[in-house]
């Protein structure tokens, strides 16, 4: 025979169970959201309200709707946000206008104030302005520099009138250089009905390691897929205030982005310019991406011998007018009987090199540059290098763009483009004597015959031939690397 529960085994067995269901609910209700504190020491999250986009402010996005044929993404496609200062527009805006196309880019600059006497009338070389969104009452503070940048994803969906057309909303500082045929090919690649958060990472570790790892940095480009910039549009009020403590622009995007369900895909062709000095060793020697972005002129030595920033930045335009695609990407071939290796870093520079020196090791970029910050201990980037050398075997004789021109000429092989390279300085070293003491201080121009086709192919670099070399001149032919060929 069972035993019987007294009752006053019943009032216990009763206090038990509710005492468990009370801890329960108030787990739930106290402690989920205060033990983030963990992870961000001021993080204090709001309730959820209805959304900031609701019928009272008109902010409503339409729902996105799939057809049954899907065009090419193209230019037409992407909208550009640009946030600047109206302090600084006026030295920048050469910066902007380099890439920018009249007619023909979708986008807005936004400026902390409306533009002075001084920037008006507004030229139409420019992306029209707005004045960015006063977020002063909402957040409670005055410095609201990030915020104001982040805010700037919803103001440009705001200002854009048909949104069934839009695929892509890409943001940029005052001082981004995009190179907007790339961004098309690249963002093609994607699904822009799915949810996609694309950068690229600083190329200085500790700026990585401060902020974050799984961050896109801002002025190298952050490049938002429609569906994830609407959702995060819908979310932009609680956010920032969910995120209020946080000073910076990218880092608050990365966590909104994060708490939608999304994490960043980078992209090598995204470059932030985390360095100072000169950075020639970096350009030249580009991973086999399209490239994207470049960031930082203003923290930077001019790209190009004899020119200014701002030259400099419409010179290196001049060639991706022509063909954007082979852009700093990276073609060696070697001189045999000189025992020459060439590096071509395609409308940017050139490099002969008095000794045969495989890919592997011309890859890596000569540090040229400095870091962005002092750091104590290597290493400082997030890829490897190789310092400056004074060994006449080491040491590149080095040649800058000049100028880029299409031809049909029959010895040109039916037409493509000419790229010419003009010698920087002497090089002031003797020959390398290990390599049978051929110097190259003669050469004075390099000229590239490359296609007239886009590159399209990022599974391997492009090889070429030394066709010519007369009279100080070297000309060489660019090609697609035969099946076995190897580039040692």
């Amino acid at each position: 025979m069972e035993p019987k529960l007294s009752s006053q085994s019943n009032l216990v067995l009763i206090f038990g169970l509710s005492l468990s269901l009370f801890s329960v609910f108030y787990i739930n209700k106290h402690l989920i959201f205060p033990a983030s504190n963990f992870f961000y020491p001021q993080l204090r999250t709001t309730p959820f309200s209805q959304s900031f986009y609701s019928e009272n402010n008109h902010y409503n996005f339409p729902q996105i709707t799939k057809t049954a044929e899907i065009s090419p993404t193209n230019l037409s496609h992407i909208v550009f946000g640009i946030v600047g200062s109206e302090k600084a527009w006026q030295f920048r805006k050469s910066y902007i206008e380099s890439w920018w196309r009249p007619n023909h880019t979708n986008g807005y600059l936004f400026l902390d104030v409306p533009p002075g006497p001084h920037l008006l009338p507004w030229p139409e070389t420019s992306p029209p302005f707005r004045v960015s969104d006063d977020l002063t009452k909402l957040l409670n503070k005055t410095d609201i520099r990030a915020q104001r940048m982040v805010h700037g994803i919803m103001e440009v969906l705001r200002e854009v009138k048909d949104h069934k057309n839009l695929r892509w909303v890409v943001m940029g500082d005052d001082d981004s250089v995009f190179f907007v045929d790339n961004m098309v090919d690249v963002l093609a690649q994607y699904d822009h009905t799915k949810y996609y958060y694309l950068g690229g990472h600083s190329e200085f570790i500790l700026s990585n390691s401060i902020f974050s790892f799984n961050q896109a940095f801002g002025g190298g480009g952050i490049m938002l897929s429609y569906p994830l910039a609407k959702a995060l549009a819908g979310d932009m009020e609680n956010c920032l205030k969910r995120y209020v403590f946080l000073n910076s622009a990218d880092n608050t995007t990365k966590a909104c982005i994060a708490d939608i369900g999304v994490n960043l895909s980078p992209q090598r062709g995204n470059h932030q310019i985390d360095f100072r000095g000169d950075i020639s060793g970096f350009l030249s020697t580009h991973s086999l991406t399209p490239l994207l972005s470049l960031h930082h002129f203003d923290m930077v030595d001019p790209i190009f011998p004899t020119k200014d920033r701002f030259e400099s930045t419409r010179h290196l335009m001049t060639a991706a007018k022509v063909d954007q695609s082979r852009m700093l990407q990276q073609t060696i071939c070697y001189n045999r009987r000189s025992n020459w290796s060439l590096s071509i870093s395609w409308g940017y520079s050139a490099q002969i090199y008095e000794r045969i020196m495989p890919r592997s090791y011309l890859l890596m970029p000569i540090e040229t540059f400095t870091p962005w910050l002092e750091t104590p201990n290597p290493p400082a980037y997030m890829f490897n290098t190789r310092g400056r050398s004074g060994d006449p075997c080491e040491a590149p004789h080095a040649f800058f763009f000049q100028s880029v021109e299409r031809t049909t000429a029959a010895e040109d092989g039916g037409g493509g483009i000419i790229t010419t390279y003009s010698r920087a300085w002497p090089r002031g070293l003797p020959a390398c004597l290990t390599s049978g003491n051929r110097s190259a201080d003669f050469i004075h121009t390099i000229r590239v015959f490359s296609p007239d086709t886009k590159r399209t192919a990022t599974d391997r670099c492009e090889c070429c031939d030394i066709i010519k070399e007369d009279k100080g001149k070297t000309e060489v032919r660019v090609r697609e690397c035969m099946s076995n060929e190897i580039i040692a």
